[in-house]
């Protein structure tokens, strides 16, 4: 897919924002983030390609972390052997458990988005 960046951005279709893994030399993982920018000469000729890239990295192990704390957070609330649900500012039900849903016979489903 890199060479296919590359190659676009020598046929001046540049590319934002591509995400990859590189390899260092004891074998770890950085992700990076590039920008791939057509670089022309006086005469608006293609004469190479101009990479700019980012480590980001650290913000991809966040993302992940975000992720799998909030599939933990949901399950303590769908488990709870309490009834949990939420009401947004609309006052529509945007949070349902399944002890609502036991105690009150209505499922996830049919409540969601109701008021």
């Amino acid at each position: 897919k890199v060479q296919e960046v590359l190659d676009n951005a020598l046929q001046g279709r540049e590319v934002a924002n591509f995400e990859f893994p590189v390899y260092t030399k004891s074998q770890q993982r950085v992700e990076v983030l590039l920008n791939a920018t057509t670089r022309r000469d006086f005469g608006g000729n293609v004469v190479g390609v101009l990479c700019i890239g980012q480590d980001i990295t650290e913000r991809k192990q966040v993302e992940v972390e975000k992720t799998r704390v909030a599939q933990e957070l949901q399950t303590f609330i769908d488990t709870a052997n309490a009834p949990i649900f939420g009401i947004d500012a609309n006052g529509l039900v945007n949070e349902w458990n399944n002890k609502s849903a036991a105690m009150t016979g209505f499922s996830r489903e049919e409540v969601l988005g109701k008021d």
